[in-house]
């Protein structure tokens, strides 16, 4: 039994056989074992888009406490954050905190 070889790859001459593995190693180094591989690539840009999204919610929270820095400039707005947030009071200023049933556990 005769195996068909094609006339293109018959033709080939040592020279370009040498030359053409030789590229096909260098692809394959590149392409999957170096350093600079596409694999290498490809887990380094999901990096790079992980970090951005970070840096996008952090920019926000530095946007939304920029925000709340400027409204405290004012002494009736830090007056009311201090009482909402840390219960503190006038002299000779009594507070009520009403709870209703529902915020009640019922140990």
């Amino acid at each position: 039994m005769k195996i068909k070889i094609p006339t293109w790859i018959r033709q080939r001459t040592r020279t370009q056989w040498t030359y053409g593995t030789i590229a096909l190693g260098f692809l394959i180094w590149m392409f999957f074992l170096d350093t600079h591989s596409l694999l290498i690539h490809q887990e380094l840009n999901e990096e790079i888009d992980g970090l951005e999204a970070q840096k996008k919610a952090l920019q926000e929270a530095i946007d939304k406490d920029q925000n709340a820095l400027t409204q405290l400039e004012h002494i009736d707005s830090l007056e009311r954050f201090a009482r909402e947030n840390y219960g503190h009071k006038k002299e000779n200023e009594t507070i009520y905190i009403i709870e209703y049933q529902d915020s009640i556990s019922s140990n």
